[in-house]
């Protein structure tokens, strides 16, 4: 058998058996909302011989517009992309940060071209790129009206920050109202604190997964998730396939989810 025809054959087997994993899902309870740890794109880069991360950074960008694609396909209303966090642009490299801010901004207007999805920036304004900013701005609005999925692009991106900074929003607001001091601390509650996050008002997620077999959320999502679920993949990021994808959905419609209870 030659190798272009054993390759044809692997690629039937391989969609036979998607099919068969989309099929198992028939009926079954997907998530609402599932937020993606797209990890392990220097990784990929490494292992193919190349000398810079950027290249699994722009492997790692398209496998992320296609994941949506996926997601539309499944019925999720919400996905949240963690694309860059604020460790990231503290800890990584200058030359790499620089790499890296026109592919994530390529990204957004890749997703922004789809007539369906809604885009948000989900994250810190603080020490993003000023042409990275606009691209996100300008994205969001013009994706503002409409009633597809909704795609959060977590960019600039810390959990805990948000949660320091959604109390001190809800604080200011507070005090502009005229509330006293012992009226502010009554007034901080679970349900109040989440109005303020960067999601406020969007359905917490209820299926985390990661790439590249790490089994960390890095910072990310931290409030939102208290109670989702976790799927970890092997693959590194631009390696992802669309079955794993579906087997992720399956897991979790086989989980018994416990809300803490």
């Amino acid at each position: 058998m030659t190798r272009k025809r054993r390759r044809k054959g692997l690629d039937l087997l391989y969609r036979l058996y998607l099919q068969r994993v989309r099929r198992e899902l028939e009926g079954m309870t997907v998530p609402r909302h599932v937020a993606m740890i797209i990890d392990g794109n220097r990784r990929w880069a490494k292992l193919l011989g190349h000398a810079d991360a950027a290249h699994g950074h722009r492997a790692g960008a398209a496998k992320m517009a296609e994941f949506l694609t996926w997601c539309d396909r499944a019925g999720i209303e919400v996905v949240t992309i963690y694309l860059l966090s604020q460790d990231n642009l503290r800890h990584r490299s200058n030359d790499e940060l620089r790499e890296l801010v026109p592919i994530i901004a390529s990204l957004a207007r890749t997703i922004g071209r789809n007539e369906q999805w809604r885009v948000q920036h989900v994250g810190s304004d603080d020490g993003l790129d000023d042409e990275l900013l606009a691209t996100l701005d300008a994205v969001e609005q013009q994706t503002a009206d409409r009633t597809g999925m909704h795609v959060n692009l977590a960019v600039g991106y810390g959990g805990r920050n948000e949660i320091v900074e959604a109390v001190r929003s809800m604080l200011r607001a507070g005090a502009e109202r005229g509330r006293s001091i012992a009226e502010l601390a009554e007034s901080v509650t679970v349900d109040e604190i989440a109005k303020y996050l960067y999601t406020g008002g969007q359905p917490d997620p209820d299926l985390v997964i990661r790439t590249s077999g790490e089994q960390r959320l890095s910072d990310f999502l931290l409030w939102q998730s208290a109670h989702s679920e976790f799927y970890f993949v092997e693959a590194l990021g631009p390696d992802l396939r669309e079955v794993d994808f579906w087997r992720a959905l399956r897991d979790y419609a086989g989980r018994q989810r416990r809300f803490g209870h």
